[in-house]
């Protein structure tokens, strides 16, 4: 008996996931088609109820911010390419896409230089996601430990020599890609940055409206957020300037 109900349990939760990833597929087909036909209200409208009912993902973020792109709502479509881009850093469409939404932004803000070292090694990270990073230091896991059998146990000098060096390369890949699937892990379930959806807001020296005026920040400007107290976040831009601005002025990505 107890046999039967779990194969009608099992029967009847396949049964749910499968109408569940119909009705997923028949939504997101819907607001590609209502893309497609210019109607990006609607389209929003659609990738939105997806995302809220069945979970994000890479697709639904980027074509999300091209419908928003597309109805002008520029701070809304930089947000959703960024949170594309938590998922898959290494994407050029996003990036592009999400340059040209930048230029249409009121700031223009320069970056801090940075170190060339952090710089490359932040650049070698973003290639990829973090699931491919972790398949990376898995499979070179695995045959790590192949060319390790091969040290120890080859009877021939050179099948020795060749498992070492190439055990050398991998154990560097290895580490390498735990830790770029680390951080990128992390900065998925830490995230710090944010979009301003303020048309203009202006930061403070402190976390209360009496503080010192500091700068000026408009919608779609990304600031990361360092600290905060009560409904005052501390926020970071990336040319290293401080200060203090309402948490209703930001959406986190």
């Amino acid at each position: 008996m107890q046999n039967i109900n779990e194969k009608v349990i099992g029967l009847l939760l396949f049964c749910v996931s499968s109408v569940g990833a119909y009705a997923q597929g028949a939504d997101i087909k819907a607001a590609e088609t209502a893309y497609g036909a210019e109607q990006y209200d609607k389209a929003i409208e659609l990738y939105e109820s997806v995302l809220k009912n069945y979970g994000d993902s890479y697709e639904l973020y980027y074509n999300l911010g091209n419908s928003y792109f597309k109805t002008g709502k520029i701070a809304h479509a930089i947000l959703n390419y960024e949170r594309a881009l938590l998922i898959k850093p290494g994407d050029g469409d996003v990036r592009f896409n999400l340059e040209l939404a930048k230029q249409q932004t009121v700031d223009k803000i320069e970056p801090l230089q940075e170190f060339f070292l952090k710089k490359w090694f932040r650049s070698a990270q973003n290639l990829i996601g973090v699931d491919s990073w972790a398949a990376i230091g898995i499979v070179s896991f695995v045959l790590l430990i192949g060319c390790l059998i091969l040290f120890f146990f080859s009877k021939w000098m050179r099948l020795k020599k060749s498992g070492f060096y190439l055990g050398i390369l991998l154990f560097v890949v290895v580490i390498f890609a735990n830790v770029f699937a680390y951080n990128q892990k992390k900065e998925l379930l830490n995230r710090r940055a944010a979009i301003v959806f303020t048309p203009t807001v202006t930061a403070k020296s402190s976390p209360d409206n009496s503080g010192t005026d500091l700068f000026v920040l408009h919608e779609g400007t990304k600031v990361f957020i360092r600290n905060a107290v009560g409904d005052w976040s501390e926020i970071v831009l990336e040319d290293g300037n401080i200060g203090w601005i309402n948490k209703k002025d930001i959406i986190v990505i």
